[in-house]
């Protein structure tokens, strides 16, 4: 198996988001290493020997995705044995001919605490933990948006996802067996109709997943998931509630559909 790493100066998300990008375009297995936070010539020489390591034991070259602000440091990784992509500063080369600016690099810039957006996500995570799973209905008036569905169909990672990365105040209700059999949007849901989105899921990955929560149960039986989902999915195009199919999606992928189609912006850095 081939080894990728995504090495940086700071957090290494940057690395990890567009190494992983490029590797997903390739039907190949990976060995994927994350290693943040290499701020010092000791460290990168460190990094330095573990690719050699790696290659000279694999036989194969390992791919590296790396981000530096100090020159230095990018050096001693351009000189391993790996086969290294320092992607940042080749676009900020394109970047900087086109505005006729200089970059100004400053270590950590690209994640670092902005105060008003900083505080605006945790207020929206807050926001999100109090209204999970439809604990807490009496504060809808603040919701950015109410993600509803059936039980374990993904509404509690994407509210706490659409919170952390947008600051978007996401609660989340979940529809029960009483609500699908009276066809109806629950009362506390009416008025806010236009605040709501659907989850959905296939019957065969919803019971799966209910089976490591409750196995053997009615609640995880394909036969009940196949009649929640069909019974939910009835109601949203009764109400005309937008929804998505989560079953194929990862929590960044159902969350970044969610913000496209219904037009909810980012609270800014």
């Amino acid at each position: 198996m081939r080894t990728a790493f995504y090495i940086s100066d700071g957090t290494a998300i940057t690395s990890e988001v567009f190494g992983h990008a490029t590797l997903s375009m390739f039907p190949v297995e990976f060995n994927h290493q994350t290693i943040p936070f290499v701020e010092t010539v000791k460290k990168a020489n460190e990094i330095k020997k573990l690719i050699d390591s790696v290659a000279e034991t694999s036989g194969e070259k390992p791919l590296v995705f790396f981000t530096f602000v100090n020159p230095e440091l990018s050096d001693i990784i351009l000189s391993s044995q790996g086969v290294c992509y320092d992607f940042l500063s080749y676009a900020s080369e394109i970047v900087k001919r086109e505005l006729k600016v200089q970059p100004v690099p400053k270590m950590h810039r690209t994640h670092s605490i902005h105060e008003s957006s900083y505080d605006f996500r945790i207020d929206a995570v807050n926001y999100a933990l109090a209204n999970d799973d439809g604990a807490n209905i009496k504060d809808y008036d603040e919701a950015d948006i109410i993600l509803v569905g059936v039980s374990r169909s993904g509404k509690t990672p994407t509210s706490l996802y659409l919170a952390l990365q947008y600051g978007i105040k996401a609660a989340n209700y979940p529809m029960t067996e009483d609500d699908l059999e009276s066809g109806k949007l629950p009362k506390c849901l009416d008025k806010y109709k236009g605040k709501l989105f659907g989850l959905t899921i296939d019957p065969e990955r919803l019971a799966a997943i209910r089976q490591e929560r409750m196995a053997n149960s009615k609640y995880a039986s394909i036969r009940q998931c196949r009649i929640e989902v069909k019974e939910v999915e009835m109601l949203f195009k009764k109400n005309r509630t937008p929804y998505l199919n989560s079953t194929r999606y990862s929590v960044e992928e159902i969350s970044a559909k969610i913000i496209s189609e219904t037009g909810l912006k980012r609270h800014k850095y």
